[in-house]
């Protein structure tokens, strides 16, 4: 199973699960992630959704042996959902959202931090948004919602440099609400969210609802302008070269 899933009190934990690949993003986890959230938004039973991952990664982002596929192999087929697919889950997703990020996050493992309404870090993970060593655009609405959530610089150094960011600096930035030790994560992720999971879903979702509402359009357009950038640089020369450097890694 590449994401497991569990129920308690009201909270629907997902755990991402390729822990052999850093829990990098495949199609079948674009999917399966997507799906969880569009059952979670509908089932009445559940009223906060709390994401980790398994192993020592959050997530890698998406998987980049998938993406050089995407673009060398005619016969590569894409997902029911995708990472679109899931990107929309997660800007439409109507109740409380938190992230729990337990090891490295890098690409939607970072960015996926935009949707969050709440975030925990343990204080050995790091974040990076590796877009320009990629020869690629940013994504999931990221030049929009990251200088909302820690400023224009913050987001600037995090989207142009391509570097490592530790759990003090995303906490400095704002990009996450606590650090925490690696043993504690969990365990205070889970009891904030019960926390919330208390309340009435229907005012939880009220809440959610007004506060999103008024940046979905700035997300979608946003989401449209990363989108082109991206068509426009996957396959070319310094994508390619970045796919094929870490081709020749893999053997």
């Amino acid at each position: 199973m590449t994401l497991l899933i569990d129920d308690e009190n009201r909270v629907r934990t997902l755990t991402l699960n390729r822990p052999e690949a850093l829990n990098a993003f495949n199609e079948a986890l674009y999917d399966a992630t997507a799906q969880a959230l569009l059952d979670a938004a509908d089932d009445p039973n559940v009223a906060v959704v709390l994401l980790t991952g398994s192993g020592r990664g959050f997530s890698a982002g998406t998987d980049l042996t998938e993406m050089q596929a995407r673009i060398t192999d005619p016969n590569f087929t894409e997902g029911k959902y995708g990472f679109r697919g899931l990107v929309e889950a997660l800007a439409r997703f109507p109740k409380p959202f938190i992230c729990a990020v337990n090891g490295v996050g890098l690409g939607i493992g970072a960015t996926i931090l935009g949707y969050a309404d709440l975030a925990f870090m343990s204080s050995t993970a790091r974040l990076k948004c590796p877009f320009t060593s990629l020869g690629v655009a940013p994504e999931a609405a990221s030049s929009y919602l990251l200088p909302r959530l820690i400023g224009r610089q913050n987001a600037a150094w995090m989207l142009l440099s391509s570097e490592w960011i530790d759990a003090q600096e995303a906490l400095r930035m704002g990009l996450v609400w606590r650090v925490c030790t690696p043993e504690e994560l969990l365990p205070e992720a889970r009891r904030h969210a019960e926390i919330i999971a208390a309340q009435p879903i229907s005012s939880l979702m009220a809440v959610k609802h007004t506060m999103m509402e008024p940046i979905r359009p700035g997300i979608a357009a946003a989401t449209e302008r990363e989108n082109a950038h991206f068509a426009e640089l996957m396959g070319a020369q310094a994508n390619a070269a970045a796919l094929s450097e870490f081709s020749n890694r893999q053997r």
